[in-house]
């Protein structure tokens, strides 16, 4: 099998020149370098897209599964002696996850199908969740195609979890809705838990003990306890209200349920002691804060800029993106921490110890270097990914992406950044993006 490693020395071709309903922005390109920047280049190699059935670039792969692909995930480990390393990709509109195989060219390798019948009612073990309830006289809830948000690994990379933006059948999203849990070697999904409405973002503790799930639009979160490594054992130990519950009977037909979020709740991340939970608040602004073992909500800290997306722990660093702001900032976790500990019941919390470089217009999706040296944002409305030396938060580079990046993985070397582009209103976007990483 050739390996990814090898072919990207053959990628010398200029890249697409025909990207169908692209808008006027500038695309990526395969063997584009980056800009601006001698300490760290991007270099595309491959890209999968769902555009162009005849790209005329036998590098640029064309797959019609990519549809309005959301974001992606590398899973590396060994398994009897063979290395894995398969490339995850939730296909949000599409209602599929589709992986490939990074060590075989990019084969595909599996497509997991979020679509659900009545046959597969054994994959749900609960029909609703805590608080929650159907509209009256829905029929047949499992049966449902969901829509692939985020996702993340558990139990020592044995079990992705990916929860649906929604059921295809609630487009206000005012009913529960659901997540997937896949069992990675079979690339089969094993259990579909019920969720409250619009969950997106899952994060696993670093003691492999815990899933926290983040709903958009509905300022909750809710643990599972996944200690005892069965996905049928998997259970809700506890559900956090950060602030307030949204109405979620107030919408009428018209409401932009992106929009109409609340605190918009989105970023989520543990402290590396698994001891506690940061999920950024992005409608406001602001750091909301869970304590895991007393299993409560503990209050909110401010001083961040007001769009809050992302959130990332790296080391002794706290790293988030703020949307609107176009900027990446960065504090130590244990400073923010303790200074909010030291105030807690105060309210109206302030800190301001806070380093900050501009990444480029709606930043969305980051990710951190192994050794924490640099860190690549998603500029979303400027069609490129910036690259920042994390030392002294400068932004020493970029390179061009398709339109409207938003997702963003890495493997565990550092030799791969992989970017989705989702696209909007059926304009550009639609792609997979494989740069290879090289460093001074």
């Amino acid at each position: 099998m050739k390996k990814l490693l090898l072919i990207c020395f053959l990628f010398t071709m200029p890249g697409l020149m025909s990207y169908a309903q692209q808008p006027p922005v500038k695309k990526a390109r395969i063997g584009v370098q980056s800009v601006g920047s001698p300490e760290v280049k991007l270099k595309l190699v491959a890209r999968i897209q769902g555009l162009v059935a005849a790209p005329g670039n036998k590098h640029d792969i064309y797959d019609k599964a990519i549809y309005s692909p959301k974001s992606v995930h590398i899973l590396e480990k060994t398994v009897n002696g063979k290395n894995i390393k398969k490339l995850y990709v939730n296909s949000l509109e599409g209602g599929q996850t589709v992986v490939y195989d990074m060590n075989d060219s990019l084969k595909k390798i599996a497509v997991i199908s979020h679509t659900f019948a009545k046959t597969d009612s054994a994959l749900f073990k609960e029909t609703n969740f805590p608080g929650y309830s159907f509209k009256p006289g829905r029929t047949d809830t499992n049966v449902f195609t969901g829509k692939p948000v985020e996702m993340c690994l558990s139990n020592h990379d044995k079990y992705l979890w990916v929860p649906y933006y929604r059921r295809d059948y609630d487009p206000l999203a005012q009913e529960p809705s659901a997540m997937a849990i896949i069992d990675v070697d079979s690339d089969k999904i094993v259990r579909v838990m019920p969720t409250a409405p619009l969950p997106k973002m899952v994060a696993c503790s670093q003691d492999d003990k815990f899933i926290a799930v983040t709903n958009w639009g509905d300022n909750t979160v809710h643990l599972i306890d996944i200690s005892s490594g069965d996905p049928q054992k998997f259970q809700y130990v506890a559900h956090f209200v950060v602030d307030y519950k949204l109405n979620l009977d107030n919408f009428g037909k018209k409401v932009d349920r992106d929009l109409a979020c609340g605190l918009c709740l989105r970023g989520t991340v543990f402290t590396p002691d698994s001891n506690y939970l940061f999920v950024g608040r992005m409608g406001g602004g602001g750091i909301a804060i869970f304590d895991i073992k007393g299993k409560k909500y503990l209050g909110s800290v401010f001083g961040t800029k007001k769009n809050v997306r992302h959130l990332v722990i790296s080391g002794d660093y706290l790293y988030l993106s703020s949307n609107n702001d176009g900027v990446v900032e960065k504090t130590k976790w244990k400073d923010l921490l303790n200074s909010f500990l030291a105030k807690q019941g105060q309210k109206n919390i302030q800190y301001d110890k806070w380093q900050l470089t501009a990444t480029g217009k709606g930043a969305r999706t980051i990710n951190v270097t192994s050794d924490g040296a640099y860190l690549f944002a998603n500029a979303n409305e400027e069609s490129k990914i910036s690259i920042v030396r994390t030392s002294d938060m400068k932004t020493i580079g970029f390179v061009n992406a398709d339109s409207y990046p938003v997702g963003m993985t890495m493997d565990k070397s550092n030799k791969y950044l992989v970017v989705t582009a989702q696209g909007r209103n059926n304009k550009g976007g639609n792609s997979v993006m494989i740069y290879e990483i090289t460093r001074r």
